[in-house]
């Protein structure tokens, strides 16, 4: 990362002149229901949470050695999306990603003490949300290439433990190689990302190819 910085500088590619270091003020908007927004948002916002957030962060709590408790996680998670959406605050879900990294052996080596790295980075969601324009524009004034390979990075080992979760069941492999790719894909339909249509995908080749194995085995 420190290597990547120093680059990008050097060769001038970081612009930082829109930039600005100033805290925002929250903005009260007062809330306004429209049951077309419901479905034509609301829905299509829910199906995105449960497929690309709860889906993956259930499945890399289990991989990082959790027993997650799937429903009273949803319900309670549900529950404040339910209370804090005319705040503004409408996304509450099981984080994928920041769960995956919190989840990981850098954050501590002992696994009952990772919620401790959870803790923190609430913290400096704090903090980000307050200087949410000049992180923003720093983000923005970054090459693309440089915040990818940021978070590639990051997941490395999340990525490699869960492939090995995976694929290392001979009967589960096919299904969980098909989820794979078409999760890599980027395939998005009537707008709705690929992690759920890989999953989709996932589940129905294990069921079929389970449906098949077990008629050849009779």
């Amino acid at each position: 990362m420190i290597i990547g910085i120093v680059i990008v500088i050097a060769q001038g590619d970081v612009v930082t002149t829109d930039v600005v270091f100033k805290p925002v003020l929250p903005t009260y908007i007062t809330p306004d229901f429209s049951f077309a927004h419901s479905l034509s948002v609301a829905l299509p916002l829910f199906l995105v949470t449960m497929a690309s957030q709860n889906a993956p962060g259930i499945a890399a709590m289990k991989a990082a050695g959790y027993s997650a408790p799937v429903s009273p996680l949803i319900v309670f998670t549900g529950l404040l999306a339910l209370v804090f959406s005319p705040f503004g605050v409408y996304s509450v879900g099981i984080a994928a990603i920041t769960a995956a990294i919190c989840q990981s052996p850098e954050a501590h080596p002992d696994k009952d003490q990772r919620w401790l790295a959870a803790a923190v980075a609430g913290i400096f969601y704090l903090i980000a949300g307050l200087f949410g324009s000049a992180i923003t524009g720093m983000m923005a004034a970054l090459p693309v290439s440089w915040i990818q390979m940021l978070a590639g990075l990051a997941l490395l080992s999340t990525i490699s433990g869960s492939l090995y979760q995976a694929l290392h069941n001979e009967r589960e492999r096919d299904a969980a190689v098909v989820a794979f790719l078409v999760t890599a894909s980027g395939l998005t339909l009537v707008g709705i990302g690929s992690a759920f249509w890989g999953l989709i995908a996932g589940g129905v080749c294990y069921v079929v190819l389970n449906l098949i194995a077990d008629r050849n085995r009779y």
